[in-house]
C-alpha cells in the first residue's frame, strides 16, 4: 500500500503560480508513474500531466506550456507546478501512482483560481 499526501493548493489570482506537491509513504516510489488529476464540480475527472520511472512526460492539452510535472525519487516526491493560471484551472487536484495493477490516490487538494 503506498499512501499519497498532497499539499500546497490553495486560492491564487488569475495569472499567478502555484506549486502542488504530492509524498508517497514508502520506498519503491521510482517504479511508479506518477500523475496528477484534476476534478472540477461537475465535471469527469481528468489526467494534467504524468511522469513516467524513466522521466517522460505528458499533459492535457489545456495545460501544455503553463504546467510542468516533475519528480524527485530520493524525496519520494512529485511535483507540479502551475504558472499562468486560469479560471478554468479551479478543481481538486489529486496525485496518483501507478505500477501494474497498483493503482493508488492522495485525498486531493484544492486550487481555487479567482479575482
Amino acid at each position: 500500500q503506498v499512501q499519497l499526501v498532497e499539499s500546497g493548493g490553495g486560492l491564487v489570482q488569475p495569472g499567478g503560480s502555484l506549486r502542488l506537491s504530492c509524498a508517497a509513504s514508502r520506498s519503491g516510489f521510482r517504479i511508479y508513474t506518477m500523475g496528477w488529476y484534476r476534478q472540477a464540480p461537475g465535471k469527469q475527472r481528468e489526467l494534467v500531466a504524468a511522469i513516467t520511472s524513466g522521466g517522460s512526460t505528458n499533459y492535457a492539452d489545456s495545460v501544455e506550456g503553463r504546467f510542468t510535472i516533475s519528480r524527485d525519487n530520493a524525496k519520494k516526491t512529485v511535483y507540479l507546478q502551475m504558472n499562468s493560471l486560469k479560471p478554468e484551472d479551479t478543481a481538486v487536484y489529486y496525485c496518483n501512482a501507478i505500477y501494474g495493477t497498483r493503482d493508488y490516490w492522495g485525498q486531493g487538494t484544492q486550487v481555487t483560481v479567482s479575482s
